[in-house]
């Protein structure tokens, strides 16, 4: 039995500039409100939407075989994840650029046109993303996001600023040719910290990664991966999100991180981590955060460090901007202080 089972979409349209994708694991309302957002876009191109339905226990694909017929269905078997879920619909995407979208997203009417002019003034094609705005209260989240040394995303908010360092996977627009050069999404990161790998990566090798100063989309954060966001005034999330989110954080860290900065980055990141994982499970007077989370991560970068090692050494092989303008787009002060002085200390459920 095929792993994946494939619906053609009704009236595929011949030659799209863009092919839309939107990776999918439960909850028919929230995939609704996205693709209906998506069929409203005012552009005067043609583009084709993919959904993946990533074995979503409940009625997800046959709502979406009955309601939206004009979409390419792939519904795979197994859990496989975000990043496997999003390079199979690549592989079938037949646009020259990609926009990757959260099923918990939505966007505004003029969101691909935006998009698509912003793509051409970017020769050679890189990475671009749209303001993203908070679901329930409509407010300003980020424009992309900046990093601190020790790659966690730090929000940009400044109109003015374009390039950025990253932006987030709920709304991630790569050119083809882009996609190709670097791979796409490494799958052995699961989920969570594939778009902080590939927009790192674009980076090195001399590609902006940008973001629209009109338009946007609005997001559900935290929806689609158990947490992460603020609630009540406190920030939230899950321990396979924080597990995920540390271990794969530490792998961008050691594989882009120039030469001389590497070891003492890294072995500063390593302190800090125990450190924080000591104080957090303190302060919930349970070791589960430490052995879950924090242990986990630096044991399993420890288990990969010679296939780190190799995906190191090639996109520094390939690398063609100068440090100094790689950094441009980082910021001093550690983001996680920031958090810390105005949420406290995370509350993890799961």
């Amino acid at each position: 039995m095929a792993l994946v089972a494939h619906y053609p979409a009704l009236n595929r349209p011949d030659g799209p500039l863009v092919s839309v994708c939107i990776a999918h694991y439960r909850g028919p309302e929230l995939i609704a409100a996205c693709l209906d957002s998506v069929l409203e876009q005012q552009c005067d191109f043609r583009f084709e939407i993919i959904v993946h339905d990533d074995a979503s226990p409940d009625d997800s694909v046959a709502f979406l075989r009955e309601k939206y017929p004009q979409v390419e269905l792939l519904a795979s078997r197994e859990n496989v994840g975000f990043c496997v879920a999003n390079n199979r619909m690549v592989e079938l995407a037949r646009g020259e650029h990609v926009l990757l979208l959260n099923n918990d997203a939505a966007l505004f009417p003029d969101a691909l046109a935006t998009l698509a002019d912003a793509a051409a003034q970017q020769p050679p094609p890189g990475i671009l993303t749209l303001p993203q705005y908070d679901w329930e209260t409509g407010d300003l989240v980020d424009r992309g996001c900046l990093l601190d040394p020790f790659y966690n995303p730090v929000p940009n908010m400044d109109p003015m600023r374009s390039e950025v360092a990253m932006v987030i996977g709920a709304c991630f627009w790569i050119g083809r040719e882009t996609w190709e050069l670097l791979g796409g999404f490494p799958e052995w990161f699961e989920s969570i910290g594939e778009d902080l790998y590939l927009c790192c990566a674009t980076r090195l090798v001399g590609r902006k990664v940008e973001v629209t100063n009109v338009s946007g989309y609005l997001h559900r954060q935290g929806h689609s991966f158990g947490g992460n966001k603020v609630d009540s005034q406190n920030l939230v999330s899950s321990y396979r999100r924080r597990r995920l989110s540390e271990r794969n954080k530490s792998y961008v860290l050691f594989i882009m991180t120039p030469p001389t900065l590497t070891w003492p980055i890294l072995c500063t990141h390593i302190i800090l981590l125990l450190l924080e994982g000591f104080i957090l499970s303190v302060a919930e007077m349970n070791f589960r955060p430490m052995k879950e989370i924090y242990i986990n991560a630096l044991t399993s970068l420890w288990q990969n460090r010679e296939a780190l090692r190799e995906h190191q050494r090639g996109i520094r092989k390939s690398a063609s901007i100068e440090w100094l303008e790689y950094f441009s787009a980082f910021k001093i002060l550690p983001r996680k202080l920031t958090m810390l002085r105005k949420y406290g200390w995370p509350y993890l459920r799961g």
